[in-house]
């Protein structure tokens, strides 16, 4: 398969750019994908057999049930960030090893409904949460170990809504090119 092809596949909607300024339309319009993500990928995964749940959305990349997990465990990790960002000054957050999970017999095996109620339930009190933030709690910032690099909240919750509609691109055209 081409390099172009390839990159297309595994960046179906592009990488993640911040936009400068982050504007308060740029903020709602994030959390409305966030709010929305469970229900959209639950309508579109739920249809799956099996044997499709076990199709890897491109040549060395996760199955479709992979994906599904491993937005769930993804998004949780995002929520304790929230959480640690609000409650802690600029703390260093804890990154895992998101390849490695998915190679865990619960990402390889598990009902994908555990993932989707899951993620149901994490989006809910995020959601919740995020709504109630003010400009200043925006502002906020944590750490990623990797690089030192600064996050602020707001970065992060575009962060988050790109890789969910980035996952969710992945398992859509999936369908698409299968025709399922």
């Amino acid at each position: 398969m081409e390099k172009d092809t390839l990159e297309q596949l595994r960046y179906p909607i592009g990488t993640y750019k911040i936009p400068q300024p982050i504007t308060e339309k740029h903020i709602n319009d994030w959390i409305a994908i966030l709010e929305h993500l469970p229900q959209r990928l639950e309508d579109m995964v739920t249809p799956l057999s099996n044997e499709q749940l076990e199709t890897s959305y491109r040549p060395g990349g996760w199955t479709v049930r992979q994906l599904v997990h491993h937005i769930s465990d993804s998004h949780h990790h995002s929520y304790i960030r929230f959480k640690w960002g609000l409650t802690e000054d600029n703390p260093v957050i804890k990154p895992y090893l998101e390849k490695e999970w998915s190679k865990l017999f619960d990402a390889q095996s598990a009902p994908i409904q555990m993932s989707l109620d899951h993620l149901k339930a994490v989006h809910a009190k995020l959601v919740y949460l995020l709504k109630g933030l003010s400009g200043k709690d925006l502002k906020r910032k944590f750490t990623h170990p990797e690089g030192n690099q600064e996050t602020t909240l707001e970065e992060n919750i575009g962060r988050y809504a790109w890789h969910g509609s980035h996952h969710f691109a992945h398992i859509e055209s999936l369908i698409k090119r299968e025709e399922w």
